[in-house]
């Protein structure tokens, strides 16, 4: 029984594109059931296309990469948006060294959680965001 793991967009991305850590992120992705947030798929998208504009990806596995991205998102949890996440982004912001999109992806997992994230694991490749996941409580693990 896979277990649920809040995912960030960069340790997603990697399920879609064959990149170093895309074995790390397949195990786990067999051992973990994604909770996301809202905008999880737009910045997916965003990252491809930026792979694309960077020649890291030709059009035709561009399309292969958004019809998988779109297939595995069809079985993910995901946190909405709200007042309150929003606020909880703003804290954030304060306490750790985050951009606006990673402290909405902590928000929404602090909410998935119920503000007990303890014993809960955060998946992530960017380290900023998984020092602020380990910060708060998570059992963070960077790609």
């Amino acid at each position: 029984m896979r277990i649920p793991a809040f995912w960030d967009a960069s340790a997603l991305v990697p399920l879609c594109v064959r990149q170093g850590i895309t074995p790390r992120a397949i195990a786990l992705y067999k051992l973990h059931v994604a909770v996301v947030w809202w905008a999880t798929p737009v910045e997916i998208a965003s990252a491809l296309a930026r792979l694309v504009r960077l020649k890291q990806l030709d059009p035709s596995d561009w399309t292969r990469a958004r019809k998988l991205a779109k297939r595995l998102a069809d079985s993910w949890a995901m946190i909405q948006p709200s007042d309150a996440l929003r606020a909880k982004s703003a804290q954030l912001v304060d306490r750790h060294d985050l951009r606006a999109a990673d402290a909405f992806q902590l928000a929404a997992a602090l909410e998935w959680c119920e503000d007990a994230p303890q014993g809960r694991v955060f998946l992530t490749a960017d380290r900023r965001l998984s020092e602020a996941a380990l910060l708060s409580g998570f059992d963070a693990k960077q790609m």
